[in-house]
């Protein structure tokens, strides 16, 4: 009889310690994770992987789109003054080809009433041509390369919204007396807590 008392206290007990763990969770419904471990919680934020894949589509789309995804709104006219002085050069720069080229092939078709006679030459105005393609052509392949650091830059600022920068992470520069002289010392001081 003893014996099957025994077992009885033994079988209940483990009920009784299962209804001890069900205290210690906390359950709450918000967009955080809530992370639980004896009896000690904290709130950590969850990782959006499809954020920064999202800021450079958005700003491959449109630029600027991806900074003001990213809620760093004054980049944009950053973005645009950039992509519209390459856009401004290359309009210009063509227009100044176009010229120089309807010129030259005005003078190969024996008219001499151009705009740059008497300035340039047949060869001064190949010689033009040849820099004012050089430089449209400059010009665009500096847009385009606005254009893409627009995108690895909504990407990347999307990626350093996760980076954790408190004071637990620093490098402070300080300054320092020393007691024995009196004298200001600088120093750096790197922080690390684990």
């Amino acid at each position: 009889m003893t014996n099957k008392i025994i077992f009885l206290c033994f079988i209940l007990s483990g009920f009784y310690s299962l209804a001890q763990n069900e205290d210690a969770k906390i359950v709450t419904e918000t967009e955080d994770v809530l992370v639980v471990s004896d009896s000690t919680a904290f709130i950590k934020k969850e990782y959006d992987a499809l954020s920064p894949s999202k800021a450079a589509f958005y700003s491959a789309v449109l630029p600027g789109l991806g900074q003001a995804y990213n809620k760093k709104y004054w980049k944009i006219p950053i973005v645009y003054a950039a992509i519209g002085t390459g856009i401004y050069f290359y309009v210009t720069n063509n227009n100044q080809y176009n010229d120089v080229r309807d010129a030259y092939k005005r003078r190969l078709a024996g008219f001499q009433d151009d705009e740059f006679q008497g300035q340039l030459t047949d060869d001064g105005l190949l010689e033009a041509q040849k820099t004012l393609r050089r430089n449209k052509e400059l010009s665009l392949l500096i847009t385009f390369g606005l254009y893409a650091l627009n995108i690895i830059d909504a990407n990347v600022d999307a990626h350093l919204m996760q980076f954790n920068v408190n004071d637990d992470l620093s490098f402070k520069p300080h300054y320092k007396i020393e007691e024995f002289d009196n004298k200001g010392r600088f120093g750096l001081t790197l922080n690390y807590q684990f």
